[in-house]
């Protein structure tokens, strides 16, 4: 829950995660943890549980990267169409709570709203074509066209460049701690870390970030 006021006013551009943050990562967490890793097993002819952990390995080793969201790495790694695959699911794909509204504000009170996101380019278009939320935005980033994760300095730098936000005036929401202390590392002066990140998890907390729990606490403007 947010325990003070983040001065909307104040704010002229508003930079947003996607995954997790504006969308329910239950689509994600679904589609890493159980539909690769059965597809994986039948196709490695292995236990679920063998395959499972084969590919948590595999996921912790280039966490962090550029190539962890690389569908196109995923895809030669696992000999799987990846792609293909989350087509196949993408009914899974639902805005969080209140998101649209929170969005609809933002462009009432004229603020610039871009999507900062690590998430692929091709993930990017399936999402943006079931939930039409990209309408909203006046620009969007990924790490891929930036070259840098976001929790990498560089990629702030050259997003700034792209964007040509002001730090001293933006608002970044995010539902990764190592994202959100880069962005702070960086100059960010509004920070607020999104507590539910998936429809089926549990509820993150932080000491050192502000916390929104559902985007109905920022509605305040209206």
């Amino acid at each position: 829950m947010l325990r003070e006021k983040v001065p909307l006013k104040e704010i002229k551009y508003v930079l947003l995660d996607m995954d997790g943050t504006l969308l329910d990562k239950y689509f994600d967490d679904f589609f890493w943890e159980h539909l690769l890793p059965e597809k994986y097993a039948e196709k490695k002819n292995i236990t679920f549980g063998r395959a499972k952990e084969e590919l948590l390995k595999k996921y912790k080793e280039h966490e962090g990267t550029l190539k962890w969201t690389d569908i196109d790495f995923w895809s030669k790694e696992v000999d799987i169409d990846i792609p293909a695959l989350k087509e196949q699911i993408k009914h899974l794909i639902e805005i969080h709570p209140h998101v649209e509204d929170f969005l609809k504000m933002l462009k009432r009170h004229k603020k610039k709203i871009f999507l900062v996101t690590n998430a692929h380019y091709k993930v990017l278009d399936i999402k943006l074509k079931k939930t039409q939320i990209g309408r909203y935005f006046d620009s969007a980033v990924t790490s891929f066209e930036i070259g840098y994760p976001k929790e990498m300095l560089e990629f702030w730098g050259k997003a700034q460049r792209k964007l040509g936000f002001e730090k001293e005036r933006t608002l970044f929401i995010d539902d990764t701690k190592a994202v959100l202390r880069t962005a702070k590392e960086f100059g960010i002066k509004y920070i607020l870390y999104k507590a539910y990140s998936s429809s089926r998890s549990e509820k993150g907390s932080s000491k050192n970030y502000m916390v929104i729990e559902d985007f109905r606490e920022l509605m305040f403007l209206d």
